[in-house]
């Protein structure tokens, strides 16, 4: 009987882990449709190939996500965590040269990104910490804040909607994945005694990937809106099925 009741609660936790698994694994797709959207409409509208990569680095980061989550391997685990650098340092770029003539290359920046990318790389994959890693992205993070608010408070200020909300999500997803981080076993714990759904709801990691996902993916729209802004274009927010926020870019008007 003892056997019985011990594997019985074996069943259930596996089962919860399961879920969580599932949960965080699922959410990843908020990384990876919305900028598949977002990449076919930028080259339909024949924009800058810098916003293609940056949708398409954002959907890099959704799949290796997916994959680490999918198989806990420490390999898909690199491929979750260095493609956020590499996404950070491609928004950066973009963000950084809003302001410049058309087809124009700022070599210096380039060449400190990727320098940064390569060295961040190196370093980690010779560590293995993950602190570090957390360091430097808040770095990149750090510098896309300060930019975005010096756009949105000094040169447009009818963006600060849309910058607020794209800073404030990723803060609401950052607050969540520290609180499951530090209180992770009491979290776990308490979803034990949760009916699934109710566990599965609470599960702040996979909150997460879907605040820190719609965050970056309205960063990059706030960025390519400044961008097609300078260049005199006609760029509009609307929203698929009413929920969500699409750039549709009109070319400017012949004068």
């Amino acid at each position: 009987m003892r056997m019985r009741v011990m594997g019985g609660r074996k069943a259930c936790v596996l089962r919860k882990k399961t879920v969580a698994i599932q949960g965080n694994t699922v959410s990843n797709l908020i990384f990876i449709l919305p900028p598949i959207y977002g990449a076919i409409q930028t080259y339909k509208d024949g924009l800058e190939k810098r916003y293609l990569a940056a949708y398409l680095c954002l959907t890099a980061v959704g799949l290796g996500s997916w994959c680490f989550h999918m198989t806990l391997k420490y390999e898909m685990q690199l491929l979750d965590e260095l493609p956020m650098i590499y996404s950070c340092c491609v928004f950066v770029y973009c963000l950084y040269e809003c302001f410049k003539y058309k087809n124009t290359v700022n070599y210096a920046l380039l060449f400190l990104l990727i320098t940064y990318s390569v060295v961040v790389s190196i370093v980690y994959l010779d560590l293995k910490e993950p602190v570090f890693h957390q360091i430097m992205y808040g770095t990149l993070v750090s510098i896309i804040v300060l930019r975005s608010v010096y756009i949105v408070l000094w040169v447009y200020p009818w963006l600060r909607g849309l910058g607020y909300t794209s800073l404030t999500v990723f803060l609401m997803g950052f607050f969540l994945w520290n609180v499951d981080n530090i209180f992770c076993g009491k979290l776990r714990a308490l979803r034990e005694k949760m009916p699934p759904v109710v566990g599965a709801v609470t599960q702040f990691h996979a909150w997460w990937h879907i605040l820190t996902g719609l965050g970056s993916y309205l960063h990059i729209l706030l960025s390519l809106y400044t961008r097609t802004l300078f260049l005199k274009h006609r760029p509009k927010v609307k929203f698929v099925f009413g929920i969500w926020p699409v750039l549709l870019v009109e070319p400017p008007k012949n004068l």
